[in-house]
């Protein structure tokens, strides 16, 4: 591999009530807020109803000021909590990603809205939009959720940024990839990368690049962008396979390809995100697939691997794979991946407990932190 690492796979809390579910968790890093000049952790996440599909509940996090040694114990914070939108609908934050801004010193959360007129699923035709958060690390809470506004167009009436990985450039702002469907009423969706601006309390829509589309079903959507070695690379989902892109502005892209090994065969990852582990002297893709003995796992969601890439010919080096996170009869397809340091970054994952049996794996709602630490430390890790 380009960049050595090892993996310490951690449980940060465990227990499973049978009637909800800890999904989403995901961590942020606030550079030296911690105990003797450790940062501050706080890992966002919320409860999903397990009679329902994709219900979900107030975001929470958790905190740890001494590198995941001790948390405190889940908090809940209703300026990211549901509301009432009128005629019988409820609204709330999901899909919600933590994480650092440098240019401004803030722990910038980033979702999107969801809508329900009962607890049996999210209302099918709905708008959507991207929303953010901001931390107070004194006062350990979130703030009142807030949204991108886009342009007046149909197609950004659904316009929305969960589970996305954003990159942060030098001068601060920032690129943040958003999917959105160009038919209001259909469930196939486009992709499409934002620059916006962000002065530490309002994220302002400054361009967007070029739309990126695939005919496969449901299209393109849960973007998750890097950059390596000057240019950017965009990983998308696909309910038949993941697929890959790569442009130098970090707003304009190529034709996505279907991701593959280094040998030619398809990746076998499907209808579930995939994420960035980047590194300055290597990049790394985290994700799930088929054929690893992992038939009895929703959607093939388990384990998460992780694998070197050849940013050249966008594949994945078959023979640098490993896994990350264990499986245990629960989905992790939905994680995220964080640097908390320049010597370790955190892939994040909750054991998400449905369908019902899962459990007979041995999974128990556990919240599992792999702690990828690097042999050389990351340049990329802007403090």
């Amino acid at each position: 591999m380009s960049s050595d690492f090892e993996i310490d796979l951690q449980p940060i809390r465990s227990g499973f009530d049978g009637e909800t579910c800890w999904v989403h968790a995901r961590a942020g890093a606030i550079p030296g807020a911690g105990g003797d000049g450790a940062p501050a952790i706080v890992m966002t996440m919320q409860k999903l109803l397990l009679t329902g599909s994709d219900v979900f509940f107030t975001i929470h996090d958790m905190r740890s000021d001494d590198m995941g040694a001790t948390w405190s114990d889940p908090a809940p914070h209703e300026g990211l909590g549901r509301w009432d939108a009128g005629n019988g609908v409820t609204g709330g934050i999901c899909d919600f990603t933590p994480g650092w801004h440098a240019a401004t010193g803030t722990l910038l959360g980033v979702g999107h809205t969801v809508y329900y007129r009962d607890d049996s699923g999210p209302m099918h035709v709905r708008p959507k939009q991207a929303a953010y958060s901001i931390y107070d690390p004194e006062a350990r809470a979130w703030s009142q959720a807030q949204f991108l506004v886009m342009p007046d167009e149909k197609r950004f009436r659904t316009a929305g940024a969960g589970c996305v990985q954003r990159f942060d450039l030098e001068d601060g702002t920032i690129l943040l990839p958003l999917s959105y469907r160009p038919d209001y009423e259909t469930a196939h969706s486009e992709t499409i990368v934002s620059r916006c601006g962000f002065d530490g309390e309002t994220l302002e829509l400054m361009d967007l690049g070029n739309a990126l589309a695939c005919e496969d079903p449901r299209g393109l959507g849960e973007p998750s962008l890097t950059r390596f070695d000057g240019r950017c690379f965009l990983t998308l989902r696909n309910d038949l396979r993941g697929y890959v892109t790569s442009g130098e502005d970090g707003l304009h892209f190529e034709e996505p390809i279907p991701w593959r090994f280094d040998d030619g065969q398809e990746l076998g990852n499907y209808n579930t995100q995939q994420h960035w582990l980047t590194h300055s002297d290597g990049l790394f893709l985290v994700y799930t697939r088929r054929g690893l003995d992992n038939d009895h796992v929703f959607r093939h969601r388990a384990p998460l691997l992780v694998a070197e890439v050849d940013p050249e010919r966008l594949c994945v080096i078959r023979d640098s794979e490993r896994v990350a996170v264990i499986e245990r009869g629960a989905r992790l397809g939905n994680f995220g991946v964080s640097d908390i340091t320049a010597d370790e970054s955190w892939i994040v994952a909750a054991e998400w407990m449905q369908p019902v049996g899962c459990e007979e794996h041995g999974s128990d709602n556990t919240i599992w932190s792999a702690r990828v630490r690097w042999e050389n430390p990351n340049e990329a890790v802007r403090a």
